[in-house]
């Protein structure tokens, strides 16, 4: 089944935007890009090891309304001015605001949400050797903010894809996922790795993206989870988390470590049999969940590549267990919405994303859709917790024009 069948109704989205556009800053976008967030499948701190990982793009997205400065229309000391304004998050019909220039751009030029945009203009000028105009851009985005779904990585994509266009700079899609990755890594100061960029850019309709973080080579896999009565649920649990503080960092160097003293580059050239007995303990849990990480995405493609997708539901426990217990990322609202589900009849649940709050997920048959978040629900108003925001997600197409 397409993921239309959820999908937002992005057309009328993308009308109120430009709308919207024209009445911040008295012209017509030149157009508007739409990027998705992602949910992990499984493959979770693989892709900074360059392993492997299976995202898919869900219909849950950035948009971005874009409008190039020009010079016979905008005064000439604003010729490299960039306007930012983002409904996202605000209330009625209120606008967050910010604004940097293109020339002389460096890290902490700007602050905020506005520094995503600012990295992907950086990467170009720094990267790509790409001279930036100054240009007008006005943002929404469905993706919620912290909860392990991308919404970051959704607004620089929508960012370079619009300006990939506007710009004629003919980049392909690979390319722009390691541009966002160093903006996100250089600028933002973020050590993030590819895989999110890659599945906003490269997902498919009813596909999961199987990606080779050190090659980018990548397969669309077939993830018809309607056709077999499933839904993939996610659970918000609106703990906040961040990639810039010192808990991923720490999880990344741990991994470099351990790399460099079992004598190889990454953890990718680890095989995963590898005696991890001359390794400190930390290092070592760290390094374990890596080396069994990767088989486990290996073994979840082969499944769906067989079209088992019913009994990918064990290896999804399995990575919860060692994000939870090796990694040390996950936490006790994650935790619980795992329990919970899985004691309702999910097949399998896993927190995904970097951890230390968001969202964890849970693949479960249709029919049992109410049972399982009754009990999630339940089990947090047992604790006296924050009630987690609960909603279906479907495989949905890569960014590009609307």
């Amino acid at each position: 089944m397409s993921a239309a069948v959820n999908a937002e109704p992005l057309q009328d989205r993308a009308e109120s935007l430009s709308r919207r556009f024209a009445e911040v800053y008295g012209q017509e976008p030149d157009g508007v890009w739409r990027a998705p967030g992602r949910v992990n499948l499984i493959g979770e701190h693989t892709d900074y090891n360059n392993g492997f990982v299976l995202p898919f793009a869900i219909d849950r997205s950035a948009l971005v309304a874009v409008r190039l400065r020009r010079p016979d229309q905008d005064p000439e000391d604003e010729a490299d001015v960039v306007r930012l304004a983002s409904t996202y998050g605000q209330k009625g019909r209120g606008l967050s605001h910010a604004r940097f220039r293109t020339g002389g751009l460096v890290p902490g030029a700007a602050e905020g949400w506005g520094s995503y945009p600012a990295g992907v203009v950086y990467a170009l000028q720094q990267r790509a050797g790409v001279s930036v105009p100054g240009f007008d851009l006005l943002l929404d985005s469905t993706v919620p903010v912290g909860a392990g779904l991308s919404s970051s990585h959704a607004v620089e994509v929508a960012v370079i894809v619009a300006l990939n266009d506007l710009l004629g700079l003919g980049l392909d899609r690979p390319g722009m996922a390691r541009l966002t990755q160093y903006a996100e890594n250089e600028f933002v100061g973020a050590p993030t790795g590819i895989m999110d960029q890659s599945a906003s850019l490269m997902g498919q309709d009813g596909g999961a993206l199987f990606l080779d973080c050190r090659s980018l080579d990548a397969e669309n896999v077939p993830l018809p989870l309607a056709d077999h009565g499933l839904e993939v649920l996610v659970m918000d649990t609106r703990v906040a988390h961040s990639h810039a503080d010192g808990g991923y960092s720490a999880r990344r160097s741990a991994c470099e470590r351990g790399a460099a003293a079992l004598g190889a580059d990454s953890l990718r050239d680890v095989a995963a049999d590898a005696d991890l007995s001359g390794l400190d303990a930390e290092v070592q849990r760290r390094v374990r969940h890596v080396l069994g990480e990767n088989q486990r995405v290996l073994a979840v493609v082969e499944e769906l590549r067989r079209g088992n997708v019913d009994g990918i539901g064990e290896l999804l426990v399995a990575s919860h267990a060692s994000l939870r217990d090796d990694f040390e990322v996950s936490c006790p609202e994650l935790d619980l919405a795992v329990d919970a589900a899985l004691a309702a009849g999910a097949l399998g649940a896993r927190m995904t994303g970097g951890g230390f709050g968001g969202s964890a997920i849970a693949l479960i048959r249709a029919e049992a859709e109410d049972e399982v978040r009754a009990a999630v629900l339940a089990a947090f108003e047992d604790k006296g917790w924050k009630e987690p925001a609960l909603f279906t997600v479907l495989p949905a197409a890569g960014a590009g024009r609307l």
